[in-house]
């Protein structure tokens, strides 16, 4: 008897549909070789077939000795992972009638069994039930861990089930089986703002507040770099608390992400707060922008639609930093391999920090450097100017007094209050750019535009020469800031870009200084 079940492959942060064919039939066969499954699968599909037949043993079900053939199609498309173990294991109980195979054309069926038919998370639930509504499945069995990620999708019945038996059983219209229900939109507005951290646990370091402030309100990339225990790390981790609250539409993209890399929380179907990546130094290039064989996202995808922090910049590989410049500016990542090319998403913001010097302590008001002649300069030249171009904001961050510490005097600034002006910053940047696709913030604006909308004074014109000319800045530096000027001036709500914004912006430009380095 010959039936058909329906799975998903995952390429990219897409779905895409696979259907599998089970034949069986025929005289019973004593060797080994009467179970095949063609169609491109993996080493991960074939041997699932142990697995496959312990569970239907353990559910009490038959295991069929005759001549068994699995067809996962397309057959030109490559067939990875343990997922396809439970629509190919009901594909086979249907082809020996053990299994009414009526209702199978309406589910996609996904999930790794265990030995005992309990089923395994898979991943890539989210854009797996995105497809099935798209392609007109009624139904979507998924494990009971994947449930809520994959029923943030309406217009479809999802099912989180335990084990095998369950799956045949909502196959079959038996038993008392509900589908999952998830409120999308209450679920993310009720966490929607749910951070363990805020702005006001940080003492003194007012003008890294604004810094940062700066860099929440244009999307611009920051560094920042100062001694061993100033603060750097905790000011980084709090940025995603000033950063508008994500969109319905960007918590679904980002969960979407998530979801492929398998990173997703079980108990969390959706992304409701903006991702924070700290990965450390010893991170492969491959680890950071994505790839492998199959190739998955990597961390600066997992941080689309918010900050990717890299501690102590100059620790990592050359090779690792480098490989991110091109996605810093497209605002995506491909990775091609042989055989494939897919595109992730990579729109983020890069919050770096590092030390001064090796020893950590150059230009540090109390310490001495201990670090001798040039090895500051040669320290710093482990990142590429190229790398520093793309980055806006240079800060200079200073150790806080015992007096700032222990002052109660005056209460820190909430994060809600801070997050408050950077939401109007970015409304007015969203009233400029209403009308250009993909540019939503000052950072994210090309070249050719940069002289349109930051226009400078007679006096501006001048200082910008001045200091292009003593710091000799690149092209690049040059309209890094003139957008954060522009972001400055949004702050304010000025139309027009004054000498203060302009000079602000300037001053974060520490290490295009002359003589910064010795």
């Amino acid at each position: 008897m010959l039936v058909k079940t329906f799975a998903s492959a995952v390429h990219g942060v897409d779905a895409r549909r696979i259907t599998i064919e089970v034949s069986s039939g025929g005289q019973p066969v004593a060797n080994k070789n009467f179970y095949n499954v063609v169609g491109l699968p993996d080493n991960a599909v074939k041997e699932g077939f142990q697995r496959i037949e312990a569970a239907v043993k353990h559910i009490g079900k038959h295991f069929p000795r005759t001549k068994i053939v699995v067809n996962m199609a397309p057959a030109n498309l490559r067939k990875e992972g343990s997922a396809y173990d439970l629509p190919i294991a009901i594909g086979v109980l249907a082809a020996t009638d053990q299994v009414n195979p009526e209702r199978l054309s309406e589910f996609i069926l996904m999930g790794e069994l265990a030995l005992d038919g309990s089923l395994r998370p898979v991943k890539g639930a989210l854009p797996i039930a995105i497809q099935a509504r798209k392609e007109g499945f009624k139904g979507l069995i998924v494990p009971k861990q994947n449930g809520k990620e994959a029923a943030i999708v309406n217009d479809i019945a999802v099912f989180g089930v335990e084990n095998l038996k369950e799956a045949i059983e909502i196959v079959q219209g038996q038993g008392e089986h509900q589908p999952i229900e998830f409120d999308t939109r209450q679920v993310f507005y009720d966490l929607q703002s749910n951070y363990d951290v805020d702005f006001s646990d940080v003492k003194g370091q007012e003008n890294i507040k604004r810094a940062l402030e700066l860099a929440a309100a244009g999307g611009h990339n920051a560094i920042l770099i100062g001694p061993p225990g100033a603060g750097k790390t905790m000011l980084a981790r709090r940025l995603p608390t000033i950063l508008p609250p994500l969109s319905l539409q960007e918590a679904l993209e980002t969960t979407k992400i998530h979801s492929v890399a398998g990173v997703l929380p079980s108990d969390s179907g959706l992304v409701t707060i903006r991702p924070f990546r700290s990965p450390h130094h010893t991170i492969s290039d491959v680890a950071l922008v994505g790839g492998g064989s199959n190739p998955l996202p990597g961390e600066i995808s997992l941080a689309h639609n918010g900050v990717l922090f890299l501690d102590e910049l100059p620790e990592f590989q050359r090779s690792v930093l480098e490989v991110m410049r091109q996605p810093m500016e497209e605002r995506k990542v491909n990775i091609s391999r042989a055989k494939v090319s897919v595109d992730y998403p990579a729109s983020f913001m890069l919050i770096a920090s590092m030390n001064p010097c090796p020893c950590g302590f150059y230009n540090h008001p109390d310490k001495e450097c201990v670090c001798g002649p040039g090895v500051v300069k040669r320290y710093l030249n482990k990142i590429s100017g190229p790398l520093l171009d793309r980055i806006d904001l240079h800060v200079e961050v200073t150790p806080v007094s015992y007096d700032e510490l222990s002052s109660t005097v005056r209460p820190s600034e909430t994060s809600k209050d801070i997050v408050e002006r950077v939401i109007q910053a970015r409304e007015i940047q969203a009233a400029r750019f209403k009308e250009v696709p993909s540019i939503y913030s000052n950072a994210q604006m090309p070249g050719r535009m940069v002289q349109e909308v930051c226009k400078l004074n007679k006096p501006g014109l001048t200082l910008l020469k001045t200091a292009m000319e003593r710091l000799q800045l690149s092209a690049r530096a040059y309209d890094r800031i003139l957008k954060v000027a522009r972001t400055a001036a949004d702050l304010a709500g000025s139309d027009e870009i004054k000498i203060e914004h302009l000079a602000e912006a300037i001053q974060y430009r520490s290490l295009d200084r002359d003589g910064w380095a010795g």
